[in-house]
């Protein structure tokens, strides 16, 4: 018999809590108040959106922090095509502002409005602790980033993404809005089993370290919540609905493609089809088999 039954696998699935949403107006209200007065606010030269698990309604109960976006679009960072220059797109000299002087003064104004004692700053972000109106905060300041393509200023065309820079000098690209509208579109074109599925995985991932049955820090729930992304719909969407079934599947499926002779891996992408999964990241092919072996067996599968 399997270690759990479907009606135990049904209650994984389910949403951390019935407030998230709240939990998440309340994180960027908090910002947005916090940010109020500043320059920036009030010449609405930026953006302030959720972004990450509880953003994506992918949450389990372990990931207590709320992850806010404060981007700046008053000017951008961007990447051409190969050969081309700022010359061929007609850009002008650089503006006289910066990324790392966007992030000083985001963590400043936090500071003044929470308390030195309340704010910590990160590699990647800016964390706000708790207090008895919103829970723990993760303020990621970014910049708009746009990757360009077409031949020329008049073809230019360009997919919009946000960039940080982490205070090790680590350049980090992401595209959080994409990001969401892919996990939405999936989880409608799979009977609403997507979501359900990565937040099973989370808390499978959570309870197999608690237990001190298998821990790797490289699995991360980033990881999962894009590995689940490629899982083929039909597969998800065709199979009876129980969830023992669709485990053994999935996990069979991602322990076969990331086999050494394979190559299908190398194709996988993250949620906004942006940048690929496997590639620029602290995880590899064998962190992906080996949770997946040890998560077989955890199940106590035959």
């Amino acid at each position: 018999m399997p270690k759990y039954t479907h009606e135990q696998l049904c209650r994984l699935a389910l949403p951390a809590s019935e407030t998230e949403e709240t939990k998440l107006d309340r994180a960027i209200d908090a910002v947005k108040r916090a940010l109020g007065n500043s320059d920036i606010i009030l010449s609405n030269k930026y953006e302030i959106f959720g972004q990450g698990s509880y953003a994506n309604n992918t949450n389990v109960r372990n990931n207590s922090d709320v992850d806010i976006n404060v981007c700046y679009t008053a000017a951008y960072y961007y990447d051409l095509p190969v050969g081309k220059t700022r010359e061929d797109y007609g850009f002008s000299n650089s503006v006289p502002y910066d990324y790392s002087t966007f992030k000083n003064d985001i963590e400043r104004m936090l500071i003044a409005y929470f308390g030195r004692d309340k704010v910590i700053r990160k590699n990647k972000c800016i964390h706000i602790q708790e207090n008895t109106y919103h829970t723990e905060i993760d303020v990621v300041p970014t910049w708009e980033h746009r990757d360009y393509y077409g031949e020329n200023n008049n073809t230019a065309q360009f997919h919009k993404g946000v960039v940080l820079w982490a205070d090790s000098g680590q350049k980090v690209l992401n595209y959080p809005k994409q990001h969401k509208a892919n996990g939405i579109e999936k989880n409608e074109h799979t009977k609403k089993r997507y979501k359900s599925l990565v937040r099973i995985m989370k808390n499978l991932k959570i309870q197999m370290s608690e237990s001190n049955y298998y821990c790797n820090e490289n699995i991360t729930s980033f990881l999962l919540e894009c590995l689940m992304y490629n899982y083929p719909n039909y597969e998800l969407s065709n199979s009876d609905y129980d969830w023992n079934a669709i485990l053994r599947k999935v996990i069979y499926y991602f322990w076969d493609k990331t086999k050494e002779d394979s190559n299908d891996w190398k194709s996988w992408v993250e949620n906004s089809e942006r940048l690929y999964l496997m590639i620029g990241h602290k995880w590899g092919r064998n962190d992906v088999q080996t949770f997946m072996c040890r998560l077989w067996n955890f199940l106590e599968y035959k």
